[in-house]
């Protein structure tokens, strides 16, 4: 008989190789059961409407049924820690706007690296917002509403999903326009904060053309321009910003999807190939044309240039922020 004695190293990497093979045997067969997918602002709003087309197309193709969870909070830095604090094992995945990029530049105590809590899935679609207000409000023209807010300060009212959001960042142009300080009314997204709107509880709001539209043309709220060069095909009669008289209004929103940092790479190409087949859907291409988006092109889609355009603009922002002159740091 032959026997062989191994070094405690050498055993020792033999057992971690053996350890790691039901994991890679796992992350193989994935999924094997249904997965969360966050979206850390509240039901109802652009980013939960995107969430909700997403999961569903998501799980028709892994075969598995993905369950959206809405974690709202602080401008969608609750759900990102949240998410960021998830298991990564490819049942725990994460879909966020360019908020996530702007967070670090106005929550200063966060409990998680923007940068680095996450592997990068794949960039999905972009779109202008819309500066919109109550129905009942006098004024007529872009011009109009920015002179009213200039005018009345305080006493108006802008809605806005939490500091960092897309509308919180769409409010800072409306306060780098007007010069004004506007009484800033947050909420857990732009879900309920359209609902008040519509309602005419506040005064204005600056939203993701996704939810913005329904409402404008059921003509339940007022819109003034988008913020893109040009005008979107569903709000024809609305004028792009340059049109309405106003030079720096500009501002494009975007949405990706994540996963947990240390996501085994099996299970983040089969999420980036199903996220692939979801872009390309003509319906869904159909969808995002109605709201306003437009899905990245081939060339954006990769995790690579993902995290690329991710970490662009954490710069971008963070000097934006700095020439408005914003100093925020608000509790969880």
């Amino acid at each position: 008989m032959i026997r062989i004695r191994l070094s405690h190293t050498v055993a020792g990497a033999v057992g971690a190789v053996f350890l790691g093979l039901p994991a890679i045997a796992g992350a193989q067969n994935y999924p094997t059961k249904p997965i969360t997918m966050i979206i850390p602002f509240a039901a109802g709003g652009p980013s939960d409407t995107l969430g909700r087309l997403t999961a569903d197309h998501l799980g028709r193709t892994l075969g598995q049924q993905v369950v959206v969870e809405n974690v709202g909070g602080a401008g969608g830095t609750v759900g990102t820690e949240r998410a960021a604090r998830a298991a990564a094992d490819g049942y725990t995945i994460f879909q966020h706007h360019g908020a996530m990029a702007a967070a670090p530049s106005l929550y200063p105590n966060l409990k998680y690296d923007s940068k680095s809590v996450f592997e990068y899935v794949g960039l999905i679609n972009t779109g202008p917002m819309v500066l919109t207000s109550r129905k009942t409000l006098e004024t007529k023209t872009a011009k109009d509403l920015l002179a009213h807010i200039k005018s009345m300060g305080p006493k108006v009212t802008i809605a806005h999903a939490g500091v960092g959001s897309n509308s919180y960042m769409c409010a800072l142009l409306i306060i780098q326009n007007t010069k004004a300080k506007p009484s800033m009314v947050p909420y857990r997204g732009t879900g309920p904060a359209m609902n008040d709107l519509v309602g005419g509880q506040v005064d204005v709001l600056c939203d993701q053309a996704t939810t913005a539209t329904p409402q404008a043309l059921a003509g339940n709220i007022k819109p003034y321009l988008v913020t893109s060069r040009e005008r979107l095909s569903a709000l024809k009669d609305v004028p792009a910003y340059a049109e309405a008289g106003i030079s720096d209004f500009e501002m494009t929103i975007w949405n990706g999807l994540y996963a947990p940092k240390g996501t085994p790479k099996p299970v983040l190409d089969r999420l980036h190939d199903a996220l692939q087949k979801f872009i390309d859907d003509p319906k869904v291409v159909e969808r995002f044309h109605l709201t306003g988006t437009v899905p990245f092109g081939k060339n954006m889609r990769s995790p690579t240039v993902h995290k690329q355009h991710f970490e662009g603009e954490m710069t971008r922002v963070a000097k934006m922020v700095k020439e408005a002159g914003v100093n925020v740091q608000e509790k969880k």
